[in-house]
């Protein structure tokens, strides 16, 4: 699923592709991605209507119109792509967007998730799930202190409380295990267990890490590409997700992978001291130091 960091590069492609075009027309393929109103008034409300910005909450894209705010989560592999309508339309387009010329905004979406709501803007605080985000990692008041506060009395192992997008708004699977690897914090320790210390060194590596994301247009693990077509880059700086078997470059052991809240978890088991109660522990993965060079 694409995260704040991969949900910023397509909103920062959209914006300079679509501000300021107007809408003709718009071709639904596929009626269930459009959550609210119904297609027919989707589709006669946007006509006429010109792209003001576009912006960005936790993981989800406001297109901002002249009367309307079209909202639009990705979900597992939502895309936008920009296009000339002599292009032939790719499998798995639902929804076009036809501006005036030949240009038009087409969304293309494999798993058939990603959902669409258009609503007036003074009704956008009574979307569920949007209404109910939490800080964003990159706000100025993001912090220990604030996390702290999160933390307290929740027994939930860390990693799903930092994944609780009322807690912290963008935050997905693979930027948690970068996070908490960064801050030396491992998973599956309860949240309420954690000391301020702690909490400091995570938000942090949550600043770091999102902002480096950011900085290299997302992290491309499957399908992700931005609204010009282009991939990220920061897969290739991850640390720990997705290189299971693969040597930590702190200590040179290797990485190891677990279910975490129900997420495929990667942990370093050295560096990210196990709790007790920790199914991805010592005693669950090759102890034995990679021949790396590193000490």
């Amino acid at each position: 699923m694409p995260e704040l960091p991969e949900v910023e590069t397509v909103r920062r492609s959209l914006e300079a592709l679509i501000v300021d075009r107007t809408i003709r027309s718009v071709d639904v393929r596929l009626n269930r991605i459009v959550r609210s109103p119904a297609v027919s008034e989707f589709c006669a409300r946007l006509l006429g209507q010109t792209v003001r910005s576009v912006g960005r909450r936790g993981k989800y894209l406001l297109i901002d119109l002249d009367s309307d705010v079209l909202v639009s989560h990705l979900r597992m592999e939502g895309r936008y792509g920009f296009y000339s309508s002599s292009d032939p339309v790719e499998t798995h387009t639902h929804i076009i967007f036809h501006f005036d010329g030949d240009a038009e905004l087409r969304y293309r979406d494999v798993r058939q998730f990603g959902t669409m709501d258009l609503l007036a803007r003074a009704d956008l605080h009574l979307l569920t799930g949007l209404r109910d985000l939490g800080i964003e990692p990159l706000a100025a008041d993001f912090d220990g202190r604030r996390l702290m506060a999160a933390f307290h009395n929740r027994r939930a192992p860390v990693k799903a409380v930092l994944l609780d997008q009322t807690v912290v708004a963008g935050l997905g699977n693979i930027y948690v295990d970068e996070a908490l690897y960064r801050a030396r914090v491992h998973p599956e320790r309860r949240a309420q267990t954690l000391s301020a210390k702690d909490a400091s060194a995570i938000a942090s590596a949550v600043r770091e890490v999102i902002s480096q994301a950011v900085e290299q247009g997302g992290s491309s693990i499957k399908s992700y590409v931005n609204g010009f077509g282009e991939p990220g880059a920061f897969q290739l700086a991850l640390q720990v997700y997705g290189r299971a078997g693969q040597a930590c470059a702190n200590c040179g052991r290797p990485i190891v992978k677990g279910r975490v809240a129900g997420r495929g978890t990667h942990v370093c088991v050295h560096c990210q001291r196990p709790p007790r109660h920790a199914t991805i522990s010592l005693k669950s993965s090759d102890v034995s130091p990679r021949r790396t060079g590193v000490k």
